[in-house]
């Protein structure tokens, strides 16, 4: 509180009253009961909804039609300044106001623009997706302690090339797949490994992985 100025309300109205943006920040779930007791108050304010699920139509009928509200999606990396988010901009939403939301969400990461249809797809990939490479790197390092490396050794080796290798993505541009060709020569070890990885349907669970998020955002915001 003395480091920021940070001011703590005994409620939700209290947090929202205090100042000129409101983000919210609660599970799906509870989501109508928070609206119900805030919504007025909303009207007022710059709303900035992190919700998942919950469309930028459902949060205007609980405020006020000309409340301005801008949905948004980011995920957990912004712990570490590399989170990843997209924002949809509700109707009557200024310049000003973009640029106050984007400013937020780019002091912790990258920030795109979509169409709010597709934010349900933005949850089940970059959302939920942080959980999915997590699981590929544990599973990566325990390949290595299988082939007994130590576990700690193991751990920063398979996080360093996923960091590593979504920066090549990011900053040459390049396809995935062009990446991967490079690293694959013929007759090789990355090609053995890549072989086994299909046949074991890597890809195709992936794509289903993100499917099954997005519909469960879809039926959440239902």
């Amino acid at each position: 509180k003395r480091r920021y100025g940070v001011q703590i309300g005994a409620t939700n109205r209290d947090a929202v009253v205090s100042g000129d943006v409101a983000v919210l920040a609660v599970k799906p779930q509870v989501a109508d009961e928070v609206l119900t007791e805030i919504g007025d108050v909303l009207a007022k304010r710059l709303v900035i909804s992190v919700i998942a699920g919950v469309q930028l139509r459902k949060i205007l009928e609980a405020c006020a039609p000309q409340a301005r509200v801008i949905r948004a999606m980011p995920n957990t990396p912004a712990m570490v300044g590399e989170g990843m988010t997209a924002m949809a901009i509700g109707p009557g939403i200024g310049e000003k106001e973009v640029t106050c939301a984007r400013r937020i969400f780019e002091s912790v990461g990258r920030v795109v623009s979509v169409d709010e249809r597709f934010m349900d797809a933005v949850t089940g990939l970059s959302g939920s997706g942080p959980a999915y490479v997590f699981l590929m790197i544990e599973a990566m390092a325990d390949g290595g302690v299988k082939m007994g490396l130590p576990r700690e050794t193991a751990n920063l080796l398979a996080a360093q090339t996923v960091l590593g290798a979504a920066r090549m993505v990011i900053e040459t541009g390049q396809h995935p797949a062009r990446l991967k060709d490079q690293v694959a020569s013929p007759g090789g070890t990355t090609i053995a490994g890549l072989h086994r990885l299909e046949q074991g349907g890597l890809r195709g669970v992936l794509i289903d992985a993100v499917e099954a998020a997005t519909k469960r955002s879809q039926e959440l915001g239902n």
